[in-house]
């Protein structure tokens, strides 16, 4: 795909750090009933012009667009954190799992 695109992001309210990258005015409905059914409710994040160039924080422009092409969105789950780095976001005795 090249060029400008329209594009929504919406946050999982299921999957901490999980973002969907659809076109603006996807029907949610019309995605796979299995993305639905684990991303939960989309919680609106953004709305942004995508172009192959774009620079994302974990990922690129041509990749979320070429996504969009393919399957109609781009999911972008969370980075792998190892497990020795604590997470302060969560409480002590959720850390020592």
């Amino acid at each position: 795909m090249n060029g400008k695109t329209f594009v929504s992001v919406f946050r999982s309210s299921k999957k901490v750090d999980t973002y969907l990258y659809v076109r603006r005015g996807q029907i949610w409905d019309d995605l796979p009933d299995s993305l639905r059914a684990i991303f939960g409710n989309p919680v609106h994040a953004m709305d942004l012009i995508m172009t192959p160039e774009r620079k994302l924080a974990r990922t690129t422009g041509r990749e979320v667009l070429d996504a969009i092409v393919d399957k109609d969105f781009f999911l972008q789950m969370p980075e792998e954190s190892s497990g020795y780095v604590v997470d302060f976001r969560r409480k002590p005795e959720q850390n020592r799992e």
